[in-house]
């Protein structure tokens, strides 16, 4: 097809009201997935939110509706503006609703002093990627309502009956257009985000009510963050530096309000939650920066003026924050977040803001409680003499032997050539069988093939002793070249991508749960650091004419025979019992071949990291009871399940 060599007037599209949303969602909501479709939810939240925070509202109810895919979000605040804005001649609701860029918290310090949105395209976006939505407002002793479909008003702001109390609601459905339709809302999610917002606010009650299992849950927490933080030590299980001592707790009215509170525990990870305005900054920023330095700062500090350094050791930042449970909260009157999912927070000057705020409040504390200070400044120096122990092992390993013996690489190994971890790829393959094909057909400049044998460990029921005994597990660890457990080093895993390639079955799906838990509790920054991928090899080929579909499952099967089958032309369905059913060119084609292989990520946002563990100890843990309750829980799901 020629090419057009020109480009005029004619080649421009203006897109108009909410129209970029729709053609961008991305843009807006970082995605069509999981992630984007519960976005959706959060603005709605956010903005009810920002009314708790202005001292307007203390009460959101949220429901999520018997389908699974409507939400139903109140407040007692305000209520939107229902009056006509002149300049548009509209409703102030409708131009809120149905306009980007539009609101009440571009001006600080008149409807809003700090909010959680100041880009003014929450609700709109939300309203634009919806495929039904209802506002109803209760101001002025009424109650107004109106109704839009994927952003544009279906009718105008109706005067619905008359009201006792203020506030805003609104009701809205993802539109499958945008999201498909196998998404949904996932209530554990909401749930764990709900209650986080409730540890920010300690006037704030939420309740939410989950249709689909008539289960209502309610929110508060008088003690706020250090509820927080103590609810965070309990996930972790791990003793506190000193023993059953409380977290530390600083309020500070400052240039900018901030509100922090942390403790140390016996883990080797640090933990540090932080929120802007009562938004969840999952990728820190400026003011997580402030709050590491001061903390840094002080107790280094305490540490020269009290003369408790120890000589030849040399404390790190990292020394010092190693396993702290920390969350911080600020308030800023313009918030630079990065994006609209606010994931992080740009502004430079918060940084020594929060810095000089919490400098003098940590080191006074260190001052007035030196007992406890001299436990946690002991923990610390016990992290560096660990890594320094840690670092001479290493180099005494390094120059007792060659490559090989070094790593102590395992015998099934059949390892790449390429010498860079950021481009090589280990697939972990189920089977002698189907680990002979994935040799045959990968690529062995960039691919790394290990084969297991049979079921792994369960490492939930496991203790480390026998996790090191268990050959498989040895394997892996030996492999991957980064150590295991509280000596996992990140930085030399020797792949940046490593594959759990299993059979599409009952039994595949077992390893791989399996093999996840054992990641989870023993290598949990490799799945935080995003290198653990599922591979996704097809169920079933389906030949149709001439022309060839692999489809996932039974379902994406169905789907394919709908597009794709005539009555002319009857399908050829084959069924793979397994990976070793495969030739070497199909699995490469379909699984292993980056431009065409299907792959999921495995992560776990701050959100999800409560019922991920809940899930492992339910599936794998020693209470077979737990299992028995998922089981009948999810019987109606049975017809889902290949057995």
């Amino acid at each position: 097809m020629a090419k057009k060599s020109s480009y005029s007037a004619e080649d421009i599209t203006v897109l108009e009201g909410l129209d970029p949303v729709r053609k961008r969602p991305a843009m807006y909501i970082g995605g069509t997935d999981k992630t984007g479709y519960h976005h959706l939810l959060w603005e709605i939240v956010d903005n009810c939110i920002d009314e708790v925070i202005g001292k307007f509202a203390d009460n959101i109810h949220v429901t999520l509706k018997s389908d699974q895919k409507t939400m139903t979000v109140s407040d007692n605040g305000r209520g939107i503006p229902v009056d006509v804005l002149k300049k548009q001649k509209k409703s102030a609701l409708e131009v809120i609703m149905t306009t980007l860029h539009a609101g009440g918290k571009f001006d600080q310090g008149q409807a809003y002093s700090t909010s959680g949105g100041l880009h003014g395209v929450g609700a709109s976006v939300v309203n634009a990627l919806s495929s039904a939505m209802t506002v109803s407002v209760s101001r002025d002793g009424h109650k107004f309502e109106q109704t839009y479909s994927r952003g544009v008003a279906q009718s105008t702001v109706k005067k619905i009956g008359k009201s006792k109390r203020t506030g805003t609601t609104i009701t809205f459905e993802p539109d499958e257009e945008i999201f498909g339709k196998k998404l949904c809302f996932d209530t554990v999610l909401i749930q764990n985000r709900l209650q986080s917002k409730s540890y920010l606010h300690r006037n704030l009650t939420i309740v939410f009510t989950d249709e689909t299992q008539s289960k209502t849950y309610t929110y508060h927490h008088e003690n706020g963050i250090v509820d927080y933080v103590n609810k965070l030590i309990a996930e972790r299980g791990q003793p506190t530096v000193p023993p059953k001592a409380p977290p530390l707790s600083f309020i500070i009215e400052h240039d900018i309000p901030i509100e922090c509170a942390m403790q140390w525990t016996e883990s080797t990870e640090e933990s540090i939650r932080s929120y802007v305005n009562g938004i969840p900054t999952t990728s820190g920023g400026t003011h997580d920066l402030g709050f590491k330095n001061a903390l840094v700062k002080a107790l280094r500090n305490y540490i020269t003026t009290h003369k408790l350094s120890i000589k030849g050791v040399s404390l790190t930042a990292d020394d010092i924050r190693e396993g702290i449970i920390a969350v911080l909260s600020i308030y800023v009157e313009n918030p630079q977040f990065q994006g609209q999912t606010k994931d992080r927070l740009n502004n430079p000057e918060v940084q020594s803001k929060v810095d000089t705020a919490l400098r003098p409040a940590f080191e006074s504390y260190f001052n007035e409680n030196p007992t406890r200070t001299e436990a946690i400044v002991a923990r610390t120096l016990l992290s560096a003499q660990a890594r320094i122990a840690s670092r001479k092992a290493a180099q005494s390993v390094s120059r007792a032997g060659g490559l090989a013996q070094r790593l102590n690489l395992p015998g099934k190994l059949a390892d790449c050539s390429a010498s860079n971890p950021a481009i090589r790829e280990l697939f972990i393959v189920e089977g002698d069988s189907a680990g002979g094909s994935a040799k045959q057909g990968r690529d062995r400049h960039t691919q790394a093939i290990l084969p297991l044998r049979g079921k792994v460990l369960n490492t939930e029921q496991a203790s480390k002793e026998k996790v090191v005994a268990n050959k498989e597990l040895q394997n892996i660890i030996s492999a991957l070249g980064s150590g295991f457990g509280n000596t996992f080093d990140i930085s030399k895993l020797r792949y940046h991508r490593i594959f759990l390639l299993m059979d599409a079955d009952a039994d595949g799906h077992h390893i791989t749960t399996l093999l996840l838990a054992f990641f989870y509790r023993h290598m949990h920054h490799l799945i935080t650091a995003g290198h653990l991928y599922l591979a996704q090899p097809p169920l079933y080929r389906i030949d149709i004419g001439k022309k060839t579909w692999w489809a996932l499952d039974d379902m994406d099967q169905q789907k394919i025979l709908k597009q794709h089958a005539t009555k002319t032309s009857k399908p050829n369905i084959t069924r793979f019992k397994g990976l070793g059913e495969m030739s070497p060119s199909i699995l490469k084609e379909t699984t292993l071949e980056p431009k065409h292989r299907n792959t999921l990520r495995i992560t776990i946002g701050d959100q999800e990291k409560l019922s991920t563990n809940n899930m492992f100890v339910d599936l794998l843990g020693k209470d077979s009871s737990a299992r028995s309750r998922f089981v009948s829980e999810h019987s109606l799901r049975l017809d889902d399940i290949d057995l």
